[in-house]
């Protein structure tokens, strides 16, 4: 096995896991990956909740004294995801030390059915970071239009964010926008601006997906060289987007006032399609400043025959801005898609939440205590 990671972690790509559950966090399991595989972070979404805890494994005890105290579905959920998040957290805990707050974090998704509604986004946000209450949480907040708004409340209130469900590039510098504007509050109401992060989860894999299949549906030859370029060339543009950004006078005042750079973090990084390389959304989005989310899957594949090589990034933008012109011309209208994968993210996470509140509830009742 050769050290892949270490030499991702050396370019300046920080590891983080794309799962979280009790049984990973109650074997040892995630102790293990932060001390053998470098990972320095875990992203949760409702997908992986509801995977997890419709496994059942580790969860009965704790839906059994819920189910006792008769509470409804939605606070079993909150008090069962907010558990293993502060204990992932208090695990990931050393980490967070050693890198002054960079790392070491653990992230939590506001309710999906809230996307489109600013007010009660800001308010779950706040119940959230209470309810954990470690300082090595990221609240979890989707760049919908209206968590715009929210993202930059949260942040002014020194709550800090992982923005998720990035997919176009207008929207991502929308999100770094809203994030300067958070920071300019909290520095007005006199918070502590080294002590708030972020960073913005750009969706990779997805959009391979779906412009690939309507590369196929073409069928020329011209669109078959076009499969599997534009999600890379669209991460690539996004990291330009930031190192402009983070290199402009108005960051330039917050950078004074110790603010921290919203870190773009690459989300969606297994690979769908067999026929591509297993870690190529990995080793070909390494940029320094940069957070790669993986599932196990992927940071196997990438432990065991990733070719890390350098900055696969910086020095790609005029021919990432080709590829995405050359697909464009080609009849695939770049804002009809990305619109559509954010449609459907808050829409499978939605999908993913009721399943868990329908598999908690029956959980719930089959252990409810008979009536004395």
């Amino acid at each position: 096995m050769t050290d892949a990671l270490k030499r991702l972690s050396d370019e300046g790509v920080a590891i983080w896991l794309d799962d979280l559950s009790r049984k990973r966090i109650t074997s040892g399991n995630l102790a293990e990956l932060i001390d053998q595989q470098h990972v320095v972070g875990v992203t949760t979404n409702p997908s992986i909740f509801q995977k997890a805890i419709s496994s059942g494994d580790g969860y009965e005890q704790q839906l059994a004294d819920l189910a006792s105290r008769k509470v409804t579905v939605d606070e079993a959920i909150r008090m069962i995801t907010t558990a293993d998040v502060r204990d992932a957290a208090d695990i990931l805990r050393p980490v967070f030390d050693a890198t002054d707050g960079q790392d070491g974090r653990v992230s939590i998704e506001v309710d999906p059915r809230l996307a489109h509604h600013t007010t009660a986004t800001i308010a779950e946000a706040k119940q959230l970071a209470w309810l954990v209450d470690r300082p090595n949480t990221l609240i979890k907040i989707p760049a919908t239009k209206a968590g715009l708004p929210a993202i930059t409340e949260v942040i002014g209130l020194g709550i800090s964010v992982n923005v998720t469900l990035i997919f176009s590039l207008e929207r991502y510098r929308a999100v770094m926008d809203a994030y300067l504007a958070g920071l300019e509050k909290a520095r007005e109401r006199g918070l502590d601006l080294s002590k708030i992060h972020s960073v913005a989860s750009f969706f990779v894999s997805r959009v391979d997906s779906e412009i690939d299949k309507r590369l196929d549906a073409i069928g020329t030859d011209e669109a078959a060289s076009l499969k599997g370029k534009a999600a890379l060339a669209n991460a690539r543009l996004a990291y330009q987007a930031y190192e402009e950004v983070f290199s402009s006078e108005r960051w330039a005042a917050l950078d004074k006032a110790q603010g921290n750079k919203q870190r773009p973090l690459w989300a969606s990084t297994g690979v769908k399609d067999p026929a591509y390389k297993d870690t190529l959304y990995v080793v070909d989005l390494v940029a320094p400043g940069t957070v790669n989310t993986m599932p196990e899957a992927t940071m196997e594949a990438t432990a065991d025959h990733g070719e890390v090589v350098g900055d696969t990034v910086r020095g790609t933008y005029e021919q990432s801005r080709a590829e995405l012109d050359a697909v464009e011309k080609l009849g695939i209208p770049y804002d009809d898609v990305v619109q559509l994968l954010e449609d459907e993210g808050v829409d499978k996470f939605e999908a993913s939440w009721n399943d868990l509140l329908k598999s908690t509830e029956a959980e719930l009742q089959r252990l409810a205590p008979s009536e004395a």
